[in-house]
């Protein structure tokens, strides 16, 4: 692999200071920096363009009505107790501060795109989101193409040997939650698109602990995060 390609180090760094290159690629990225000076120039340039993103960002102020609208559905799905279903009041909070992630995110994706014009991917994703712990620090990143979601995790993610998060589209008609599949826990991979996603009107993607395999009773057992997608 030719590192001095400008393209290939764009978008290497760019994956690098997003966090979604995980693992052996994160390391041996690092090693790279050492041996190639302009590969960490890259890198830092990556790093001030995210910074100067997040310092240009305005906080906004969500309508409660929105939060309580996704709350309400979600804690109607399930025969399950209450409590497993209603999110934390401080991940209500991070909710509407991540939009400022999602849209640094997709300004990364679109540079990438800018950096590389000789070389056009042959499709490009329409939306995206990147879901978020409590603490801010991001897990997976979806994005969604015409006909597929394809998912790359990042090493935040806690791997569990007797669960499997389970992905799922809040519609904005006030119908429970519908099912995208399951989330990797480690590596990446791609779902297949859902018929509905693209004839409905999404409020946002949820993300649920459940048994292996899936939920058993169709509607989420546990959800843990709550993301918005950004369009491109």
């Amino acid at each position: 692999m030719n590192y001095l390609k400008p393209e290939l180090q764009h978008a290497l760094a760019a994956e690098y200071v997003l966090g979604t290159l995980r693992g052996q690629a994160r390391v041996r990225f690092q090693k790279l920096q050492l041996l190639y000076p302009e590969l960490k120039q890259v890198t830092h340039l990556w790093e001030n363009h995210i910074n100067s993103l997040g310092e240009q960002l305005k906080p906004v102020s969500p309508d409660p009505l929105v939060w309580e609208k996704v709350v309400a559905r979600l804690d109607g799905v399930s025969d399950l107790s209450k409590a497993s279903n209603v999110i934390s009041l401080k991940q209500k909070a991070n909710w509407w501060r991540n939009v400022t992630v999602f849209a640094a995110a997709a300004s990364i994706l679109l540079a990438v795109l800018l950096l590389n014009p000789q070389s056009p991917p042959v499709y490009s994703p329409s939306s995206l989101t990147v879901v978020q712990n409590t603490q801010n620090k991001p897990l997976w990143l979806i994005e969604v193409f015409s006909q597929t979601l394809d998912i790359k995790t990042t090493e935040l993610v806690e791997v569990k040997a007797k669960n499997d998060y389970e992905l799922w589209m809040v519609p904005s008609n006030g119908q429970a939650p519908i099912s995208l599949g399951l989330l990797p826990q480690q590596g990446r991979a791609t779902l297949a698109k859902i018929a509905q996603f693209d004839s409905m009107d999404i409020d946002a993607l949820a993300v649920s602990i459940e048994p292996l395999g899936g939920s058993p009773t169709g509607a989420p057992s546990e959800v843990l995060y709550v993301s918005e997608l950004v369009l491109l």
